[in-house]
């Protein structure tokens, strides 16, 4: 069949109604008109004919067949663009080797004969996804064919048609809103900063934020998670499954693969970008407030769900093979992506706030940040599958959250009353509602410095109560390391000095209970360690309990006598973000140690924490109790802490120079290192002489 007679049968079906099986038939016939056409009115009419033929666009259109139709014009452009650079390199070479090739129109004249046929008879959102289609085509290619005016030209006709399109599509309709994203999502990168500064960003974010979060092409306001639960079967006694042809599986799966969701990393920087952009700072208050709602309405809906009461750990346990390998995977992959995206927008929201005076008003920047905060609290249940490790955008986000928030005492205290657990004093059975009580602890913890005495014993305290003295249960030591931390930060509160009186001989006694099988060496000792900074000068505590430094110190070093030398399990978990501090305290390469090594260490941490006479009492006692470390690994680890505790920094002037005087004439340095090993090099303190200098000195 010739071209024009292909043409004219094509054209004939567009202008008809067709079943959905023809669309594809219909576009890959345009597909191939489009690059063989040599006249530019033939390549106008078609591309016109295209955007607007009730064979494509007559019924509720799919997203993805936007995203083949997008596709159209994009292959076209590479194949024009290629047959480009091939005519090129023929007219360079010697005429008598040419060969006979049949002519072709010129890629900037097909590009203005498309472009030509965006016009007034089509809807703005198709534009995009032929527009669309050509700049991602061109620009992914080494387009040096193309003048400059007609790249420029391209992307001015993009950035006019999004701005067209959002101004007349009705709010109603999804799927231009849906063809605006995705034209958009995969064009915006090739745009340039002049290009992406004419954008009308006030009007893109709602239209971002509804097709991604709540539209059918997007992620349909989190109620997929409603429809897993009724498909849960009992497979056995205490077994389940979720089979992957239940339809609730179906669904979650033609989520993921939709054009949005699949790309929904860059969707989530696109509107990120647009709320660093948007002029009304009340479209970001409104998005902020939007992610809030739809990240509660995840959590609940997963808290009503089978599948939330099953930990982690007994997972093998209670799920299915089919279950545990495939289906469930495949809506943890998407929760994630959802997480990672919400935190990306977030963040930029977090941005606005410390830059923007509008937010950052006094009611404003209050508001935002609780409202960030409770979007993090209710997808903790996902987060908490990454393990602790935290990432960039997350913990920027959440800390600068924190800080605007905790400058707003009332609010902190409306906020931290609004997350505390529903039952005080008690660990909850269910891993989404302990999931939330670790968010609680370790977000109040933050906020020790603002709240009351009053407030710091009756929420804070009683939440971490009942972690500090529960044993047994090494999945939840994040828990009960938060709880120890909050404990802590309670303690270290100027405001609650009575308290902390009140409070530490409980908390002392739960401290020796719980390690070393419910906590972590690395707990103990931040722990112990910031008790003895709350309890030494220039503390209030220690001028009304004087001893209570030295008690403390006691009751570790009688402990230490008695404590088994064989090395402890491996109970560490990763560290979170909220205890980095933990890091100074101990090194990446540790060797396994025993809980009296473990107690030893303890000692020496608190060295530059002590007071002057009590630094200059447990020197010596503590380099003696190094020596009671049996294993040779383990002793030379203690021994090498304790050197770099000594020179290390920490210690103020007058501490260091009663280090230096017991190291070097107290016997210090024979106390701690053994006197018969003559192969360990010589340690001095900094600036001391060594036995050489010493000789020659005196000569």
């Amino acid at each position: 069949m010739s071209i024009d007679r292909l043409l004219s049968t094509l054209l004939r079906y567009l202008q008809s109604t067709s079943d959905q099986h023809d669309t594809r038939r219909l576009l890959g016939t345009a597909a191939s008109l489009l690059t063989t056409l040599n006249n530019p009115l033939n390549i106008t009419l078609l591309t016109s004919q295209l955007l607007s033929a009730p064979a494509l666009w007559s019924r509720p259109n799919a997203l993805t067949s936007s995203l083949t139709f997008m596709t159209v014009f994009h292959s076209a452009a590479i194949k024009c663009h290629q047959r480009e650079l091939a005519q090129h390199d023929i007219q360079e070479s010697p005429s008598s080797m040419r060969p006979h090739v049949e002519s072709h129109l010129p890629l900037n004249d097909w590009i203005t004969a498309v472009l030509k046929g965006a016009d007034q008879h089509s809807a703005p959102d198709h534009h995009l996804l032929a527009i669309g289609g050509l700049i991602v085509g061109l620009t992914t290619h080494d387009n040096q064919s193309m003048s400059s005016n007609i790249s420029y030209t391209l992307r001015s006709a993009f950035v006019k048609a999004v701005n067209l399109a959002l101004l007349e599509a009705p709010a109603a309709d999804d799927a231009a809103h849906g063809a605006i994203c995705l034209a958009l999502n995969h064009a915006f990168t090739h745009l340039s900063h002049v290009d992406r500064s004419t954008l009308d960003y006030d009007r893109l974010l709602p239209v971002l934020m509804t097709s991604t979060f709540h539209s059918p092409h997007g992620l349909r306001s989190g109620c997929f998670l409603s429809a897993a639960d009724a498909d849960l079967q009992q497979v056995s006694t205490q077994q389940f499954n979720w089979p992957s042809e239940s339809p609730s599986y179906q669904q979650i799966d033609s989520i993921i693969k939709g054009p949005l969701v699949s790309s929904l990393g860059p969707l989530s920087r696109l509107i990120a970008h647009t709320i660093h952009h948007v002029h009304d700072p009340w479209l970001v208050l409104s998005a902020v407030e939007d992610l809030s709602d739809f990240s509660k309405r995840l959590g609940t809906q997963w808290k009503q769900n089978k599948l939330s009461e099953i930990d982690a750990s007994e997972e093998n346990v209670f799920l299915h093979e089919e279950a545990r390998t495939s289906t469930v995977p495949t809506l943890w992959r998407l929760l994630r992506s959802t997480l990672f995206a919400i935190v990306i927008i977030l963040r930029s929201a977090t941005g606005r706030v410390v830059g923007d005076v509008a937010l950052a008003a006094h009611n404003n920047a209050p508001h935002m940040a609780q409202a960030i905060l409770h979007s993090l609290r209710s997808l903790s249940f996902v987060f908490s599958r990454l393990g602790n490790v935290s990432f960039s955008q997350y913990t920027f986000t959440y800390l600068a959250s924190i800080d605007i928030l905790s400058n707003y005492p009332d609010h902190s205290s409306t906020f931290l009353d609004s997350i505390a657990p529903s039952e005080l004093g008690h660990i909850p059975s269910h891993p989404f509602e302990r999931n939330l009580d670790l968010f609680f602890l370790n977000t109040a913890e933050h906020f020790a410095l603002v709240l009351s005495s009053r407030q710091n014993e009756d929420l804070l305290l009683a939440a971490a109560s009942p972690y500090l003295v529960t044993a047994g249960n090494s999945n939840l030591l994040p828990i009960f390391e938060a709880a120890h931390s909050v404990t802590l930060s309670v303690f270290s509160a100027p405001q609650n000095v009575d308290l902390a009186a009140k409070h530490l001989p409980f908390y002392v006694d739960a401290l020796f209970r719980v390690f070393p099988h419910n906590l972590s060496a690395r707990q103990f000792r931040l722990a112990f360690k910031n008790l003895i900074k709350v309890v030494s000068p220039p503390s209030r505590i220690a001028v009304t309990q004087p001893i209570l430094a030295a008690t403390l110190l006691d009751l570790v070093h009688e402990r230490a006598i008695h404590a088994p030398n064989t090395a402890l399990p491996p109970t560490y978990v990763p560290l979170s973000a909220n205890t980095p501090e933990l890091e100074s305290i101990a090194p990446s390469a540790i060797p396994d140690l025993s809980e009296q090594a473990v107690l030893i260490l303890t000692l020496i941490d608190s060295f530059p924490c002590l007071s002057l006479v009590l630094l200059e009492e447990w020197l010596p006692m503590t380099a003696t109790a190094t020596q009671m470390v049996t294993d040779p690994v383990m002793r030379e680890y203690c021994r090498k802490h304790f050197w770099e505790t000594l020179i290390g920094g920490e210690m103020d002037p007058e501490r260091s120079q009663i280090c230096v005087r017991w190291w070097t004439s107290r016997g210090g340095r024979e106390s701690l290192l053994e006197v018969d090993d003559s192969e360990n090099d010589e340690l001095v303190m900094s600036g001391a002489l060594g036995e050489h200098e010493k000789i020659m000195a005196k000569l």
